[in-house]
């Protein structure tokens, strides 16, 4: 196999998460490529510590620029604050590393368009972290609506829930500043989810109107105090779509504050022959929409039908580890030339299409009125 040095900026929760991928990469079994951790930057000691049961990670710093300077590292993946994003990303760049961004791709349209310009100045590969398209169902009905069956598209909703800010005893992290987080707040948040799929389908809103919310005014500071908290926390962007000769309604939803969900991501796709639908609230169940003279949801089982093949038995159930891996497995293949027909990484396109959309709902909620994309 072909190693790839991967450093890591920011090696807080995510940067684990993608540190333990690369740690099991034996499992994949049709790849042709090996990611090998190298080097980790945080500014925190403890954080950096954690990677020293990582064998192949040599350097620890907490100068994200010796990281860079280091020529082990081909590949960097960057977990920090949004507004953070831009110079980072921009330096990663320059730096002749390829990079793979965290959503959303800078603090807001103008910074993600910046990082662009720079992506195409570089020549860098570059793709954006979003991994729930990766899981089975999600493949499913990208397989699905690829297929035609759908008839004539009526209606798409596609969103991400969460409920844990529902605990208004929850310290403030920097998502509840927009000074850090953007003034998108929530849509930046887990806009990307809601948005990944819709825009590979090519289902870029065209119109749009917003219903923004914000959940508890001030939280705890973690240091026995209370601190402001500013950003929105909820999402409803209700936009029309064009498919074919069609206009179509599409509802993204985004929320923090959502009763009952701990971490869902969905689709639902509605056609006059048929549908799909499939939600990580039941993750091994993928339900399909037959019509006629009488009509029926049908519900079918899935297995471990991922992207690139895992030593995995074929019956068992994939989790949030396993589609990391291949959303990595997908991006590094590309990165080779060697993606094929699979299912690749969001692009830079895409990221900058959803600031757009996020843009377009600020202003919406602003002004209360539909804005248009086009």
């Amino acid at each position: 196999m072909n190693k790839i040095g991967i450093g890591i900026i920011g090696g807080g929760l995510m940067g684990r998460e993608m540190a333990s991928a690369f740690a099991r990469w034996c499992a994949l079994t049709d790849v042709e490529v090996q990611p090998e951790l190298v080097a980790v930057a945080d500014l925190v000691e403890d954080v950096r510590n954690w990677f020293k049961r990582i064998p192949s990670c040599q350097q620890l710093t907490a100068d994200y620029k010796e990281l860079l300077a280091n020529p082990a590292v081909d590949v960097v993946y960057v977990a920090v604050p949004h507004n953070l994003h831009e110079k980072l990303y921009i330096d990663v760049l320059e730096a002749g590393k390829d990079l793979f961004a965290e959503k959303p791709f800078g603090f807001d349209l103008a910074s993600a368009k910046n990082i662009a310009a720079a992506v195409e100045r570089t020549g860098r590969f570059t793709r954006c972290s979003s991994e729930f398209p990766f899981l089975p169902g999600a493949q499913r009905v990208v397989q699905y609506v690829n297929s035609g069956k759908l008839g004539r598209v009526l209606e798409v909703v596609s969103g991400f829930h969460h409920s844990s800010d529902l605990d208004s005893t929850k310290p403030a992290n920097w998502k509840r500043f927009s000074r850090m987080c953007g003034e998108i707040g929530v849509l930046g948040d887990l806009g990307m989810h809601a948005c990944h799929l819709p825009l590979r389908f090519g289902w870029k809103p065209k119109t749009l109107f917003a219903q923004l919310q914000k959940g508890f005014p001030e939280r705890p500071d973690g240091k026995g105090g209370m601190t402001a908290c500013d950003t929105w926390d909820n999402a409803m962007l209700h936009t029309w779509i064009s498919i074919g000769q069609d206009e179509v309604p599409m509802r993204l939803e985004m929320k923090r504050l959502a009763p009952g969900e701990t971490n869902t991501w969905f689709i639902e796709v509605l056609g006059t022959e048929g549908g799909v639908r499939f939600s990580t609230k039941e993750p091994k169940t993928l339900w399909l929409f037959e019509g006629g003279k009488e009509q029926f949801w049908k519900k079918t089982d899935l297995g471990f039908g991922m992207p690139f093949k895992a030593v995995t038995g074929g019956i068992f159930e994939p989790g949030f580890p396993d589609v990391i891996q291949q959303m990595w497995a997908a991006y590094l293949m590309e990165r080779e030339g060697l993606l094929g027909d699979r299912f690749g990484c969001a692009t830079v396109a895409e990221a900058v299409a959803t600031q757009e959309i996020f843009e377009a709902a600020l202003q919406s909620q602003k002004t209360g009125s539909v804005v248009s994309l086009t």
